[in-house]
C-alpha cells in the first residue's frame, strides 16, 4: 500500500477509517515521548521522525541530502509499521522491547529488522511504544548511529 502524501495530515487522510483511530494515537504518542530534538517530516513515503541535518549536517549516509531517520510510522497494506531504528542498531534495546511486549500483547511480535508490524488496532501497546521512544535522545541516536550503522 503506497500512500503518496506531502504531510502528515496528507497521509492520514488517506489512511482506511478502519486505522485511522490507531494510527493517529500512535503519530501522537510518539510526538509526545520523543526526546527533544527530533523533527516530524515526510520522509521515504511515511511519516518520518528524523535528526535534522541543523543537528546532524551529515544526513543519511545511503542519501546524505535526507535527514538521519530514526523512527517512521506507515499504514502497509495489511498492517500498521512502526519503523525504529534503535532497534535495529542496539541489541540490548530489542530484546528489552521484546520482553516488555511478550508481557503487555497475548499475540506473538511481528518484527522485522527494524519493522514492528501492529496487525490488531486492539492490541497495539501504545505505552510501551511510548517507553520505547524515550529510551533513545538525539545524541544517544546520533553515537548509536556512527558506530553500529555508519562505517
Amino acid at each position: 500500500m503506497t500512500i503518496k502524501a506531502d504531510s502528515p495530515t496528507d497521509y492520514i487522510n488517506q489512511i482506511p477509517e478502519s486505522r485511522k483511530p490507531a494510527f493517529i494515537k500512535l503519530r501522537e504518542t510518539i510526538i509526545n515521548k520523543l526526546p527533544a530534538g527530533f523533527v516530524e517530516t515526510m520522509n521515504y513515503g511515511m511519516i518520518g521522525y528524523v535528526v535534522p541535518h541543523s543537528i546532524y549536517p551529515d544526513g543519511y549516509h545511503c542519501d546524505p541530502l535526507q535527514p538521519l531517520p530514526f523512527i517512521s510510522l506507515a499504514s502497509q497494506k495489511n498492517f500498521l509499521a512502526v519503523y525504529h531504528m534503535g532497534i535495529y542498531a542496539n541489541e540490548e534495546l530489542m530484546r528489552w522491547f521484546a520482553e516488555e511486549y511478550k508481557k503487555i500483547v497475548p499475540a506473538k511480535l511481528d518484527m522485522g529488522k527494524s519493522c514492528i508490524r501492529l496487525k490488531k488496532m486492539d492490541q497495539i501497546p501504545f505505552e510501551l511504544i511510548g517507553e520505547l521512544c524515550t529510551k533513545i535522545s538525539v545524541n544517544d541516536w546520533i553515537h548509536t548511529y556512527e558506530l553500529a550503522i555508519k562505517r
